[in-house]
């Protein structure tokens, strides 16, 4: 039997630890956090029945790993799969994406010979493209191609000004291959919330004997002369045979200087947005037509990239009857979102809302929560693969898997799971 130890309780670190400790090892997670889920993790007042996550999260229903993972766990039942309305901006309205007829109808591009170009270039990257040839140009660029200027301006070029700010013109095709090759129309959670599901999978693996280390940052990882890391943290220093990170490239860099310096140069080379949150429960509905998820053109001069109203997906009976809805953005660090008030935020987005419904008044408003991260959506470059770190690092006994490293897909809980897997079956092959 190994011991090993696990740096972060988010969804990919758990199903790592659950794979690990189910193949007979001793297993300790350390989290800096107060609670498990990661970027997945929620809140939930008193009066409501399901928790809410602080970055909008959902599953889609090609979500392969996620749903192993409930099957392992024996909690596939209490999966609900909701189908809600997506609308995208055009001309001043906003019109559904959530059918293959509604894309192929959205007015941004001319009929009919608009709407063959649209199905045929989506048919072609959802069923015959592969990704390693995308990834060698850039989305800019192959959308306008192949798609046409048109239907490039008017329905793709926004999702990429919003997603990625400043270095859109720098992603590959790659990603975009696979947000069209992954994902369904139709959406699914857990009942309870996302919170629901990593409280009772962290439970499972307290069960099961994992040692679960909150409030427990880890400060340094040092490799030891005979093999093995020990690990300095809040609890004190202790050694281990093997240890998993699941942080952010810049932390798993500073955590481990020891590293070559190459390896090292790789993780910081590594590019990323931040992501700015607010949460808000309202008196009414916002969308009146139901829509669920409203994708904002940062040229029309909303002040953030989507809107989400929750309860268009969610009842509002399990948050106490109030609606719940996102506003968020993709943003550089840098962006002084990352620094005003809560308060000054809210001002700042309550315009917003009054363009989508102008029925809307601030009074609607019960109670606001703003949450930031800085590092939520990896950018894709050129040749990305060539980029990825190796999850078996070159110091011996360490491994790392994070979100950078679940490429050519886009990040989200189901690939969080796949890569923590994939990392503890490579510990579990090297035994």
């Amino acid at each position: 039997m190994k011991r090993i130890a696990i740096i972060g309780a988010g969804l990919g670190g758990m199903a790592a630890a659950f794979d690990l400790r189910r193949a007979g090892h001793e297993v300790t997670i350390f989290e800096a956090a107060n609670y498990v889920g990661g970027l997945a993790a929620g809140f939930k007042e008193s009066n409501w029945d399901w928790s809410v996550e602080r970055f909008y999260h959902h599953w889609f229903l090609s979500d392969k790993e996620i749903f192993r993972l409930l099957d392992d766990l024996g909690v596939r039942d209490r999966v609900v799969t909701p189908r809600p309305k997506t609308v995208a901006y055009y001309n001043g309205n906003f019109y559904p994406l959530d059918s293959p007829m509604a894309a192929l109808t959205f007015p941004g591009y001319s009929f009919p010979f608009g709407m063959a170009r649209f199905g045929f270039v989506t048919v072609f990257l959802r069923y015959l493209a592969g990704w390693r040839s995308l990834e060698k140009t850039t989305a800019y660029e192959w959308m306008q191609r192949y798609y046409g200027d048109r239907i490039y301006t008017n329905l793709f070029e926004p999702m990429l000004v919003g997603k990625f700010g400043p270095h859109y013109k720098e992603v590959n095709m790659a990603w975009m291959w696979a947000r069209l090759k992954a994902r369904t129309t139709r959406l699914a959670t857990f009942r309870g919330g996302m919170q629901a599901f990593s409280d009772l999978l962290a439970e499972r693996l307290r069960k099961e004997g994992v040692n679960l280390l909150l409030s427990t940052p880890v400060q340094r990882i040092t490799p030891l002369e005979h093999g093995g890391v020990q690990l300095d943290s809040s609890a004190g220093s202790q050694t281990f045979d093997v240890c998993l990170s699941t942080t952010s490239p810049s932390l798993m860099a500073s955590l481990a200087p020891s590293l070559p310096g190459s390896y090292l140069q790789g993780l910081l080379n590594l590019k990323s947005m931040g992501a700015v949150v607010m949460v808000l429960s309202l008196k009414q509905q916002i969308s009146t037509q139901g829509y669920y998820w409203y994708n904002m053109p940062k040229t029309a001069g909303y002040p953030f990239l989507a809107m989400v109203e929750h309860t268009n997906f969610l009842s509002p009976e399990y948050f106490g009857g109030e609606h719940i809805v996102y506003c968020g953005d993709y943003l550089d660090t840098d962006h002084e979102n990352f620094n005003l008030s809560k308060e000054e935020l809210l001002q700042r987005f309550l315009p917003g809302l009054s363009r989508i419904n102008p029925q809307f008044s601030p009074d609607w408003v019960r109670n606001a929560w703003l949450w930031r991260t800085a590092y939520a959506q990896p950018i894709p470059l050129l040749n990305h693969s060539a980029n990825i770190p190796a999850i078996q690092t070159p110091m011996s006994g360490l491994y790392y898997a994070g979100m950078s490293q679940v490429y050519p897909w886009d990040r989200g809980t189901n690939f969080a799971v796949e890569i923590g897997r994939k990392a503890a079956q490579l510990i579990l092959a090297g035994f």
